[in-house]
């Protein structure tokens, strides 16, 4: 019975000190966090600027289907991203991999590839002042 009750305390421990933790990703933002890196004004190329832009990817984690008003080109430094421009096949980009994106294109699929490990872009954009990094898309 000691024994029993033992295992049962040890049980409740271990509930208790995982069960944090595991709940916290539930309630955390479904999105991917994106940082811009650096934003500069392009001195020979007058009415545009340049962005680099990092995204993180946790596990699982996808972005919404949006377009980018700008060119975009993108570098995965870690993981695999799984991507799909309108009209394009659905390909998976793995580390040291990159593509382009000409300015209007719909980007239907951009996600982690992977469920257990994180995935991190470097994304290198080309746009007007006024033009928008992000435009979601209208289902």
């Amino acid at each position: 019975m000691k024994a029993l009750r033992f295992c049962a305390a040890c049980i409740a421990v271990v509930t208790l000190s995982v069960a944090p933790s595991t709940f916290a990703d539930e309630t955390e933002d479904p999105s991917e966090k994106v940082k811009v890196l650096q934003e500069q004004m392009l001195k020979n190329v007058p009415g545009k600027k340049a962005m680099m832009i990092e995204v993180d990817y946790k596990p699982g984690q996808s972005s919404i289907a949006h377009k980018h008003e700008g060119t975009a080109m993108a570098y995965v430094l870690s993981g695999a991203v799984t991507s799909q421009v309108k009209g394009e096949k659905t390909h998976t980009y793995k580390a040291g991999e990159y593509w382009y994106e000409p300015a209007g294109s719909e980007h239907l699929v951009s996600k982690n590839a992977s469920t257990s490990a994180p995935a991190k872009l470097l994304v290198f954009m080309v746009l007007s002042p006024d033009e928008k990094v992000l435009v979601p898309l209208e289902n």
